[in-house]
């Protein structure tokens, strides 16, 4: 499945398990371009402890996420497949907590992303725990830039530019992403600001690289744009392989809104 470009293999885990201590291999082979499927993640779709349905996701490298909004918005849509459930509106447990799920009728997925948390020690960097991080200094590879850090159930760091085609993501990235303020590592983002409404996003992903969308970093970007003075609470976010809208309410709360689509179905030997 895919959601903006961001693809990936979901399994349904009322069917069948795949061993815990299996589970950072079989998601390394699976996600293999070459060798593999080829995606950028594993997704279980799981029984809740205190809802129907838990959501798992590893990355290509093994590592497992908190959350992915692109893919949490697939995994609505995978219920329905695998028909797990006819409700149009289905919480989610994740490991960046419950999230609400709503299936519209134009296919159309609107997620409650939950609180957007700005302060270093909810979103996991060094530092003073009760801290914001919004327009500081970051310093990488004899560059300075200006960063603000979000956490939506996962760690994001947003870089403005005025160009983003003209960021070498490929070097800049991983470089970022295992900055020592991020000692769990970190997803990254560079952000340029079209108009108050509008705003163009460039993704290296924590345990990925570089991605066609991020779901909640899209979420961060909007946050960051609004707390940076960029644009107001609603915008929308132009990623490589699509457009999400996105809503910073204010009390807080970030609600996402995205396709998600079924690309094929079939088995995979391990």
């Amino acid at each position: 499945m895919h959601g903006i470009g961001n693809d990936f293999v979901m399994v349904n885990g009322f069917q069948e398990s795949i061993p815990e201590h299996e589970l950072a291999d079989v998601s390394k082979a699976v996600c293999d371009r070459k060798f593999g499927v080829g995606s950028d993640g594993l997704i279980l779709a799981l029984p809740g402890k205190d809802s129907p349905f838990r959501m798992r996701m590893f990355n290509p490298d093994g590592s497992e996420s908190e959350m992915c909004g692109n893919g949490v918005r697939c995994f609505i849509k995978f219920l329905h497949d695998e028909r797990l459930t006819q409700e149009r509106e289905v919480p989610v447990e994740t490991g960046a907590g419950e999230l609400q799920l709503v299936l519209r009728d134009d296919g159309q997925v609107q997620v409650d992303m939950g609180l957007a948390r700005l302060k270093r020690g909810e979103i996991g960097m060094t530092g003073p725990a009760s801290e914001t991080f919004v327009d500081a200094p970051v310093n990488i590879l004899d560059q300075e830039f200006r960063g603000t850090a979000v956490g939506m159930g996962n760690p994001h760091l947003v870089i403005f530019s005025p160009n983003v085609a003209d960021i070498n993501l490929r070097v800049l990235g991983p470089a970022l992403e295992n900055l020592s303020l991020f000692p769990a590592r970190v997803n990254v983002h560079f952000v340029q600001v079209v108009h108050p409404g509008h705003i163009v996003q460039r993704t290296w992903e924590r345990g990925a690289g570089i991605t066609l969308a991020c779901g909640t970093g899209a979420c961060a970007c909007a946050v960051a744009s609004y707390l940076n003075g960029h644009t107001g609470r609603a915008v929308d976010v132009k990623l490589p392989g699509g457009t999400l809208q996105i809503y910073y309410r204010e009390d807080e709360r970030v609600y996402m809104t995205g396709p998600a689509e079924t690309i094929f179905s079939g088995e995979f030997s391990l």
